[in-house]
């Protein structure tokens, strides 16, 4: 018997009901063939014959010339009343041409009979027929249980005659929802054990949402009691609070319980495929995301940043690198010696504790915390910051001045930025108009320098972010700015503090000209 643990991605499906999560056809193919590289068993595409863009994606996906998972459609049992063979939606289905048919079926009389409006033995009925019909058609059918757990607390027996019932007509798998998400983790668990013994865990699979914050802890706790088949979308996307997160399902599965599924080998890829299906949903990240997130191994205070130098294990459970992520050592007011040392060597910098500069830059570092800046988030300002205290910062350009007007006419509103620079000893003097000042300063800055460094012409700004630090002070209130800048390449934060906001934004936008300057050129 076969028991090794399958996974199962609803992410097409499932995860596309969740509030602000929409994919093209496009986006569903490049998706499915994401998923598939990465190792996944079983890959949902969603309902065929409900919306043109899922018929749509059925034809074409049936051309992907998959290499692990399966590809499974979605749909329920046939209509009461109605013969399976006569069902359009079941024809809807095998139209599609999957290799897998994943069914949903009533398991709580509740719901047979106050949603469904058929009577409990018809419900049977309608469950057995359709997976016999599937079946017949060469299909591998998973049976999708739907508010299993809530009709097993009602009435347990009714619970598992219905997971019979489609074991007996040829179901491959009975996967248990906790379609309210409102079961609790020592509730479920005994559930499922029960449902392993009645029918073997080779059967068996689990199917959780995060209404109650514990799909995760959920899954795990059907694993532990037998389930050998698991459910969950990437980024946990989903209806309401979403579904069991497979990014945090994943690492927990293999590196904490010694389960290895088919995609265990690709583990260090997990941080990209998260950052790409959030990249394709246009949605921003969770940096505080379970072992994926920027900050799921970032260390701030000063004693933890010294205790993981010596021994990563000391505040981190696994190493970062086992789903592709990374230790980050943040600077701030409550950073020490190690810290700044950590951070220092993370950013290329040979530094150890025994260095006269260290002294210096750490009191640099700390008095710039206490006036406002931020360095967790500008790293390229923290680089530029660390190089001058170690006496490694080339001047590329200095700051003679620069004016902003910002002129309204009508409807329209002009900005005019004014820029004198001193460039190896060259004076450089231009003008720019943008619709901010902000833009306007960013194109001044870089026309005085594109002649000298051509390769600016390639970087520009895509964040702009603003803080005001002490509100009470008014318009008097020191203002921190932090910007991002690409190269198409890479992106890097820089930073600036002022009481003016013009003044702090040029100093975050000549720490991105600077830093950018400095970076070897590409071979």
């Amino acid at each position: 018997m076969n028991t090794t643990l399958r996974i199962y991605d609803t992410t097409l499906r499932d995860g596309t009901q969740g509030e602000g999560v929409n994919f093209s056809v496009t986006d569903k193919l490049l998706i499915t063939r994401k998923l598939d590289d990465f190792g996944v068993d079983y890959i949902e595409g969603g309902f065929p014959g409900s919306n043109p863009r899922d018929i749509t994606y059925f034809r074409e996906a049936a051309r992907l010339p998959l290499k692990n998972a399966r590809l499974a459609a979605f749909g329920s049992t046939r209509r009461p009343g109605t013969a399976a063979k006569d069902d359009p939606q079941l024809a809807a289905l095998l139209g599609a041409n999957t290799p897998v048919i994943t069914i949903v079926g009533k398991t709580s009389p509740f719901h047979v009979t106050e949603i469904l409006r058929a009577t409990l033995d018809e419900n049977l009925a309608m469950i057995a027929e359709t997976v016999a019909h599937l079946v017949a058609q060469g299909r591998e059918v998973i049976h999708d249980a739907e508010h299993f757990f809530d009709g097993y607390k009602l009435d347990p027996d009714y619970a598992l005659r219905t997971l019979a019932a489609a074991l007996d007509a040829g179901a491959a798998n009975l996967t248990l929802c906790d379609t309210n998400g409102g079961t609790l983790v020592h509730e479920l668990e005994p559930i499922v054990a029960r449902v392993v013994s009645e029918f073997g865990a080779d059967k068996v699979g689990i199917h959780t949402h995060n209404d109650s914050g514990l799909a995760a802890a959920l899954s795990l706790a059907a694993v532990r009691a037998g389930a050998t088949l698991v459910q969950g979308t990437v980024n946990g996307y989903g209806e309401r609070a979403g579904n069991a997160n497979l990014v945090t399902l994943l690492p927990s599965l293999i590196l904490k319980m010694g389960q290895r599924p088919r995609c265990a080998r690709n583990l260090a890829r997990l941080r990209e495929l998260s950052l790409t299906l959030d990249e394709l949903a246009n949605l921003t990240p969770d940096t505080h995301a379970p072992y994926v997130g920027a900050s799921a191994f970032a260390h701030k205070g000063g004693l933890h940043a010294n205790a993981a130098q010596k021994a990563k294990s000391s505040y981190e459970h696994i190493d970062p690198a086992l789903v592709g992520n990374r230790t980050r050592v943040l600077v701030s007011d409550m950073a020490g010696r190690a810290s700044i040392v950590m951070k220092a060597r993370e950013l290329g910098f040979d530094l150890d504790e025994k260095s006269p500069a260290l002294k210096p830059l750490v009191e640099r570092l700390k008095r710039l915390e206490f006036e406002g800046y931020e360095f967790e988030a500008a790293d390229a300002s923290l680089r530029l910051r660390i190089a001058a205290a170690l006496g490694g910062l080339p001047e590329f350009f200095s700051t003679e001045t620069y004016r902003v007007t910002v002129e309204r006419r009508g409807a329209a509103l002009n900005a005019e930025a004014t820029v004198k620079l001193n460039v190896n000893g060259a004076p450089r003097h231009t003008v720019a108009e943008d619709t901010g000042p902000v833009g306007a300063l960013d194109k001044a800055l870089r026309l005085a320098l594109e002649n000298d460094y051509p390769a600016l012409k390639n970087i520009h700004l895509c964040d702009y972010k603003v803080r005001i630090l002490d509100s009470k002070q008014g318009t008097g209130s020191r203002t921190r700015v932090l910007i991002e800048t690409t190269d198409g390449k890479s992106v890097w934060g820089t930073v600036g503090v002022s009481d003016n906001i013009i003044d702090a934004s040029w100093e975050a936008l000549t720490d991105a000209v600077n830093h950018f300057l400095q970076q070897p050129p590409p071979a």
